[in-house]
């Protein structure tokens, strides 16, 4: 299981952590086990257990990893992409910013509604950028503070750029 503070910031709010987020050591036994528990399993779990996962009593989410792709998700048969509980993406570090990439590619091209988490290395300075990405769940280290982390979510008025929370780019909205 990867180490995440016991909250989480969904929509400028502050929760308990409703998720269990579990590795790939465990198996369909420990699956089993945790029946009725609202759980995040990584992408190759999701696809090889597909049938069971999907027959089971509580949410279920995927945990891609930043090397993943969001295509892989449209691999496994009969998939509705928005039929997912939630996409969590995984920062092993906070410099790797190949999961801002996945967000934005869940919510522009496959049109991902549903929630999109960004968890693991995750700091009070990237919190603006991940919602301008695509992220509506954040699930920080648990040395990060949550009222620091809601301002963060303030930090900048306007941004120059076109984004998943803003369709048109600043100048195009200046009258």
């Amino acid at each position: 299981m990867t180490v995440a503070a016991d909250w989480i910031i969904k929509d400028a709010q502050q929760l308990p952590q409703p998720w269990r987020i579990l590795d790939e050591s465990l198996g369909v036994d420990a699956l089993a086990e945790l029946e009725g528990v609202d759980i995040i399993v990584p992408l190759c779990c999701w696809l090889a257990e597909q049938g069971f996962i999907s027959s089971r009593p509580g949410r279920t989410g995927v945990w891609l990893d930043s090397h993943e792709k969001t295509d892989t998700l449209l691999s496994a048969p009969e998939v509705d992409i928005n039929g997912i509980d939630i996409i969590a993406v995984h920062f092993p570090v906070f410099s790797d910013g190949r999961g801002y990439s996945l967000a934005r590619s869940l919510r522009q091209n496959l049109r991902y509604q549903g929630d999109v988490m960004a968890f693991g290395d995750i700091l009070r300075d990237q919190a603006f950028y991940l919602t301008r990405c695509g992220f509506n769940v954040l699930a920080p280290r648990p040395d990060q503070n949550p009222e620091d982390m809601i301002r963060a979510l303030y930090d900048f008025k306007d941004a120059y750029q076109s984004s998943s929370v803003q369709e048109l780019p600043l100048f195009r909205r200046r009258a």
